[in-house]
């Protein structure tokens, strides 16, 4: 991938997509003794950065090919991207959502127009679920994060936090949540192209830590045990999204559900916004590791605001 991709991928989603603001808050700059920006992908279309992925996907997608539909699995934000995406171009979506995804997700992806697929809550039983869909309906399979056109609208969203918050001080470090590694592997590209002596640092959840594990060993490997409330962060990396992460990535930090729980508490309070746990997991790292980011300037990817009002954990 280029620096060219991006931009391309850029132009080309830009008229479907908010320009999410760029946010500061001293009260929690106070407490992570840094300058933090947190980039709002809670008010992007659909609520969550995946929107941008979805669409620069599937805008490229040829007329025979949308004329059959679009497929996807998902436990829920690239559901919606994904149907969301397949609306503004007229395409029928067909996705397969694990049963246990939160409600609010899949009554979004029905309320796109999509049809929704309910499977077990395992990766055989998604894939199964779209290996019918394809061989039914004949539609193209857009993966929720092993495929190039979607990293390069992810890293759409680190491009615009770049340009928007950089001012006279460029960023030290910008950080993303990782689950699949989409969002961070764009994220790590744009750093790469558009802001070289920016390092890029991931979150992960304890109950989900698959991606440290695989950035450390160098192949994929699955977390040794799944317990957390970052739902959207349940993913194994790809071979495609680890080579990327490797290559970029400075390092990846594990935060437990309680770190995560009072982050997510944090922003709420201190920000008035809506952020979902998996969003919260790169503010958890910062205050997990303050020494790491004293008196430096960050950016934060706040990833989405999809989260089930009657479940919250506080």
């Amino acid at each position: 991938m280029t620096a060219e991709t991006i931009l391309t991928a850029h132009d080309r989603i830009r008229s479907y997509i908010h320009r999410t603001p760029v946010l500061t808050n001293r009260t929690i700059d106070a407490l992570a003794g840094a300058e933090l920006h947190f980039k709002c992908e809670n008010f992007q279309k659909i609520g969550a950065f995946k929107a941008r992925g979805g669409l620069n996907a599937v805008l490229q997608l040829a007329p025979h090919e949308l004329k059959s539909g679009v497929t996807t699995h998902s436990s829920g934000n690239h559901a919606q991207a994904i149907a969301y995406a397949a609306r503004e171009v007229g395409a029928q979506a067909y996705i397969v959502m694990p049963r246990t995804a939160p409600q609010v997700k899949k009554d979004a992806v029905r309320g796109y127009g999509a049809e929704v697929i309910e499977c077990e809550p395992t990766l055989d039983a998604r894939e199964q679920g779209v290996a019918e869909v394809m061989a039914r309906t004949g539609a193209t399979m857009i993966h929720p994060f092993d495929d190039d056109r979607v990293i390069a609208g992810q890293a759409t969203a680190a491009k615009e936090l770049l340009e928007d918050a950089t001012g006279n001080r460029p960023f030290d470090w910008l950080l993303a949540p990782v689950g699949g590694g989409g969002l961070l592997s764009g994220t790590a590209l744009s750093a790469h192209f558009f802001a070289p002596g920016t390092r890029v640092l991931a979150g992960e959840p304890e109950g989900a830590a698959d991606a440290i594990l695989s950035f450390q060993s160098g192949r994929v490997e699955p977390a040794p045990y799944i317990n957390t409330i970052a739902d959207g962060l349940l993913t194994t990396l790809s071979e495609r999204t680890l080579a990327i992460i490797r290559q970029h990535v400075t390092d990846i930090k594990t935060v437990s559900d309680p770190e995560i729980i009072a982050a997510m508490r944090l922003i709420w309070e201190r920000m008035k916004i809506i952020i979902e746990p998996s969003c919260a997991v790169p503010l958890a790292v910062v205050l997990k590791h303050k020494d790491l980011f004293a008196g430096q300037k960050v950016g934060i990817i706040l990833t989405g605001g999809n989260v089930d009002l009657g479940k919250l954990p506080f």
